[in-house]
């Protein structure tokens, strides 16, 4: 996997191409992250980098996880992510990770917690149509049948039902990167990205994300 960074989404906004037309873009704010620990095939097993991003207060962490954080800087750090490398030569302990990374036009893959909507039903969590809407009919968002009588006597797993929506771990994949603040360390993709503003988003390069 490519060394990728962390960053928090600040909101949605659009900009005008060339042609003048409007184009829907996320704003994240991406980094500054840190290089907190180097992780190599003879100590550990397999090569890693591992970043910190976010500043966090003393009381939140124990004190190994204090002691780990402060052999790569003074700050303490709340989000930490790894990434597998191929090798560690090119980062050091402490290394600062930025939007620099990045470039205009290459395309990266973002992950993020989608937003919770609670204990959700057939219309909003699957699409369901609604049933008749005149007057007598009972079945306005009901499910319907849902499945067969005395054989099988239950319901297969799998079945599309009511249960909870989102709060669930998205990828969306190939969003192009259409701008880059290196002064504010913003990174503004075409698209959305999952998750609420101020959420943490992982941002890391496509695998098939040349410049286009």
């Amino acid at each position: 996997m490519s060394l990728g960074i962390l960053g928090k989404k600040l909101g949605m906004s659009q900009l005008f191409d060339d042609d003048g037309n409007a184009v829907p873009v996320t704003l994240i704010e991406a980094g500054p992250c840190r290089v907190t620990q180097l992780k190599t095939q003879s100590l550990d097993g397999y090569t890693a980098i591992q970043i910190g991003y976010g500043t966090t207060k003393d009381k939140y962490l124990s004190k190994p996880e204090k002691g780990h954080l402060l052999k790569s800087g003074e700050s303490l750090l709340r989000h930490l992510k790894e990434y597998r490398v191929e090798e560690t030569s090119p980062y050091e302990l402490g290394k600062e990770i930025t939007v620099t990374s990045f470039e205009v036009g290459q395309k990266v893959d973002i992950s993020g917690k989608s937003m919770g909507r609670g204990f959700s039903g057939y219309q909003k969590r699957h699409g369901f149509s609604r049933g008749p809407m005149s007057h007598g009919s009972k079945n306005h968002r009901a499910p319907g049948s849902t499945g067969a009588g005395t054989t099988p006597g239950r319901i297969y797993p799998g079945k599309r039902m009511a249960g909870r929506y989102g709060g669930k771990k998205i990828t969306t994949k190939g969003l192009l990167v259409v701008k880059i603040d290196d002064q504010k360390n913003l990174l503004v993709v075409k698209g959305s990205v999952p998750g609420k503003p101020g959420s943490i988003v992982n941002i890391i390069p496509n695998k098939g994300g040349a410049k286009s």
